[in-house]
């Protein structure tokens, strides 16, 4: 007869700090292939029984855009101080604003998405966030080549500027990306959180040079130039249209945060998410 005893245990108690950072590292190396079916998957069902399949996720952006060509071209809203024509310009900012929304978005999104297999199956958490972010970077291959198409379509010149331009992209998913993995916990906790997410991003929007520069005096200047997207926006524009970089120093220090963010997120789910899933 055997006599020994086997007793189960939360995998993370008695464990300590630097050996839970080296599980969550070894959970996503491990993870890639199963994210990998979860992004196709998702990807599939969701352009299942749609006309306009992928066009979906740029029609807010487009309708941005015609939008504010038309209060620009009607006398409306008088807009200055673009250095190349107005519709690529809001076009543009529109179409980076709608890959820091994503990025922000996802975590959430994607983690509600499949909490009933969480609820059901033990996998690592890391494939769902794998997954989501190549969601992102999908969708934003497709932006880059919409947005290729209007750089030729006005004759906008590119200099070498143009190759840091992915580097600063990558820094805008990675800041929105940190920032949704930050909050999803609390969101899966508090259905509110879903909700006012897009409502403040909406009003975001309009504190970020995306249809219009920032202004160079009161209030409203200083908060849209105090605001971490500006320059993330500002240097990716400039950058493909022949620009330079807009407050390199400011980009550097969004750096550290979006990683001492990111960390601190990541633990944040891996610890707290399965325990959110049993309670709903």
């Amino acid at each position: 007869m055997n006599d020994n005893i086997k007793i189960y245990e939360p995998s993370n108690r008695n464990k300590g700090f630097i050996s839970i950072i080296r599980d969550m590292f070894a959970d996503l190396f491990t993870s890639k292939d199963l994210a990998y079916r979860l992004f196709i998957r998702d990807r599939k069902a969701e352009y299942r029984q749609s006309i306009f399949g992928i066009l979906w996720a740029f029609f807010t952006p487009l309708a941005t855009t015609v939008t504010w060509i038309f209060l620009s071209s009607s006398g409306a809203v008088k807009i200055e101080g673009t250095h190349i024509p107005y519709p690529a310009f809001v076009f543009l900012g529109t179409m980076l604003w709608s890959v820091f929304v994503e990025s922000l978005t996802t975590p959430l999104l994607q983690t509600q998405s499949t909490k009933d297999i969480l609820a059901k199956v033990n996998f690592p958490k890391e494939s769902i966030l794998l997954s989501g972010f190549y969601k992102i970077l999908f969708n934003t291959a497709i932006k880059i080549i919409l947005i290729a198409a209007v750089l030729l379509f006005y004759g906008i010149k590119v200099n070498s500027g143009v190759f840091f331009f992915p580097f600063v992209l990558f820094l805008m998913i990675f800041f929105g990306y940190s920032i949704g993995l930050l909050i999803t916990p609390i969101g899966m906790l508090y259905k509110d959180i879903g909700r006012a997410i897009p409502l403040l991003a909406s009003f975001a929007m309009y504190l970020s040079p995306v249809v219009y520069k920032g202004g160079t005096a009161g209030t409203m200047a200083k908060i849209i130039e105090l605001n971490p997207v500006t320059p993330l926006i500002n240097s990716s524009r400039n950058l493909l249209t022949g620009g330079a970089w807009d407050n390199p120093i400011y980009l550097l220090g969004i750096l550290g945060v979006s990683i001492l963010l990111f960390f601190i997120g990541w633990l944040f789910y891996r610890i707290a998410v399965p325990i959110i899933i049993e309670r709903i």
